[in-house]
């Protein structure tokens, strides 16, 4: 029997350490997650900082992928989740304050074209349910809460689906992407890169353990993972 998939959306976000390097690895290890298939990636982009404004700009991008759909789609987001903490803390993620710096951040945007309020099992909680009361109570709502409200989720997710309207949605990411856009300052997110098909092209080699080794310069200028690459186009 084969089995059902949907298209998944990720976003990726980091801005402790190399965070360009970070992204690039996470990229390379969601393509490597059992029953993954990544189908595009977005242009790297890097964002003033959401919420708490006094850390380093934050690299943003997102990801399409087909991920399995599980017995039901909440099963399925729940599965999905899971691996994406799990790669957060393989990445080194620590416990922060709530909108602080993050080493590696893996949100859950879309699942399919289902909508989606469940409690979170330990396994898929977010690493601040410790410190951060808010994310301890709080269930997985897919279309993620946050995204129609976000421009440096918006901006990479209508790079890759302009014309998607998210379930609960009234307009297509692009046009809500341009509403956002007018409200914030201007360089608020700025992009910087582009990945080069060959970022969809190591998962295979990934599955036969090939390491994961992603390589910045210290100018951002381009990077290179095991089977992906990523040239920078300055800002914009």
């Amino acid at each position: 029997m084969t089995e059902r998939r949907v298209r998944a959306y990720v976003g990726l976000g980091a801005n402790v350490g190399n965070a360009a390097e970070t992204l690039a690895w996470a990229v390379g290890a969601l393509g490597g997650m059992p029953g993954v298939r990544l189908r595009a990636v977005s242009p790297l982009y890097v964002t003033a900082p959401w919420g708490v404004t006094d850390q380093p700009d934050f690299h943003n991008a997102v990801v399409a992928a087909e991920v399995p759909a599980g017995p039901d789609p909440a099963a399925g987001s729940i599965a999905l989740l899971g691996q994406l903490k799990t790669l957060e803390r393989l990445a080194g993620r620590r416990r922060r304050t709530r909108w602080g710096p993050r080493e590696l951040d893996l949100d859950l945007l879309v699942f399919g074209r289902h909508r989606i309020a469940v409690e979170r099992p330990p396994g898929a909680r977010s690493l601040d349910a410790g410190t951060d009361p808010a994310k301890a109570a709080r269930r997985l709502e897919v279309p993620h809460r946050d995204a129609g409200e976000r421009l440096f989720v918006l901006a990479p997710l209508a790079d890759l689906a302009p014309g998607l309207v998210p379930p609960g949605w009234r307009h297509t990411v692009a046009t809500r992407r341009g509403e956002v856009a007018a409200a914030e300052p201007e360089g608020a997110v700025r992009q910087v890169g582009r990945w080069t098909p060959n970022a969809l092209a190591g998962s295979d080699r990934r599955r036969r353990g090939a390491k994961p080794a992603p390589a910045y310069n210290r100018a951002g200028r381009r990077v290179v993972d095991d089977g992906a690459t990523h040239e920078d186009g300055g800002p914009r």
